[in-house]
């Protein structure tokens, strides 16, 4: 079923038609995968609500994973509940490890750019310029667009 597959990864509100009519198939036809299908829906909208509205719903979704009998969420669960107030506070305050990844990203592909660098404060000095946020202008060049 490698076309249900895709239907399971997207949130519900980018399904198109075909794909909807995919869904109600699977439902039909496997009630655990759809309670997993669920279970991953409900613990992506925790993420959505507002701080008061998630502490409840995560509970809520801690219950309903202990109960569900599918061993992955079970241990999903056990996780999730070490790591509650963590994730609350992500939810209260807003915070994600996004712009931390997208700079460790930046590191990266600086590194693969340098990769044969003899010294190795050459490619640090790269990486700050890179991830610093300044803006380097090369001689000869304007910092002014033509026909903006």
């Amino acid at each position: 079923m490698v076309v249900g597959k895709y239907v399971l990864l997207k949130n519900p509100e980018n399904l198109t038609k075909n794909q909807l009519v995919t869904m109600e198939l699977l439902v039909k036809s496997d009630r655990r995968l759809y309670r997993a299908y669920l279970l991953k829906e409900g613990l992506r909208l925790v993420f959505k609500y507002s701080y008061d509205v998630a502490v409840r719903e995560l509970d809520v979704w801690l219950g309903w994973a202990q109960r569900c009998r599918i061993k992955e969420f079970v241990l999903l669960r056990e996780k999730v509940k070490r790591h509650r107030e963590a994730i609350l506070a992500s939810i209260r305050y807003g915070l994600t490890n996004a712009r931390i990844e997208a700079v460790n990203n930046k590191i990266q592909v600086t590194i693969r750019m340098g990769y044969g660098y003899r010294n190795v404060d050459n490619l640090i000095a790269l990486v700050k310029l890179k991830c610093g946020g300044a803006i380097v202008v090369p001689p000869g060049k304007s910092t002014h667009t033509k026909g903006r």
